[in-house]
């Protein structure tokens, strides 16, 4: 597995890109690293579907930059959701991390996600990958490129192939923007088209 960290450099892509580069990158938090399987993409105010659509407010500052940054926002509730930041600093974008591989820390993710029937569903879905991470409003704000974090993003292994793209999930507004990317995985996300949630990440 790869040991190398995404720099922030790297990031600062438009975050169509940032989705794309981010399949098969590892998540590592504590004792659990997942291997990111699905995305989603969301600009700033060019995309009614994201936080940043109406400006920057207290809840969303993290994704008006710089890149690299964790943006754990809560949901529902009840669930959180994590995204990574990408763009440059002051204009807003990130790539919500929908779905994950455990391959380090099994034992701990299945103690965080007891109700779990198999590996695959450990992490399947973005409340789930929080869960298994142990990812909060606390780790808001985290810089995932720096090897003193508590959270971490490394390289994927090698460049994503085989990528699949298709409607984004669970927004009610600008759902049919192909800004889902996943790659082949039992732990891909379930489809649901737009529902309750006006906006995500």
């Amino acid at each position: 597995m790869s040991s190398r960290l995404l720099t922030r450099e790297e990031l600062a892509i438009d975050p169509v890109d940032a989705a794309r580069l981010l399949l098969g990158s590892y998540l590592e938090a504590g004792d659990v690293r997942v291997r990111v399987v699905e995305v989603e993409a969301y600009r700033g105010g060019d995309d009614p579907a994201s936080h940043c659509y109406r400006g920057k407010t207290p809840r969303n500052e993290v994704m008006f930059g710089p890149a690299g940054f964790l943006y754990v926002y809560f949901v529902y509730g009840m669930h959180f959701c994590a995204n990574v930041v990408s763009l440059t600093d002051g204009v807003p974008g990130a790539v919500l991390l929908r779905a994950g591989e455990v391959v380090a820390g099994e034992d701990v993710a299945f103690s965080r996600r007891p109700a779990s029937r198999s590996a695959a569903e450990l992490a399947k879905g973005p409340a789930r990958l929080c869960k298994v991470l142990g990812l909060d409003r606390s780790s808001n704000g985290l810089d995932l490129t720096s090897a003193d974090s508590p959270v971490r993003l490394y390289a994927a292994d090698e460049p994503a192939t085989d990528v699949r793209s298709g409607p984004r999930v669970g927004v009610a507004v600008a759902m049919d923007v192909p800004w889902r990317f996943w790659i082949d995985s039992p732990a891909v996300s379930t489809y649901k088209r737009g529902g309750k949630r006006r906006t995500s990440a």
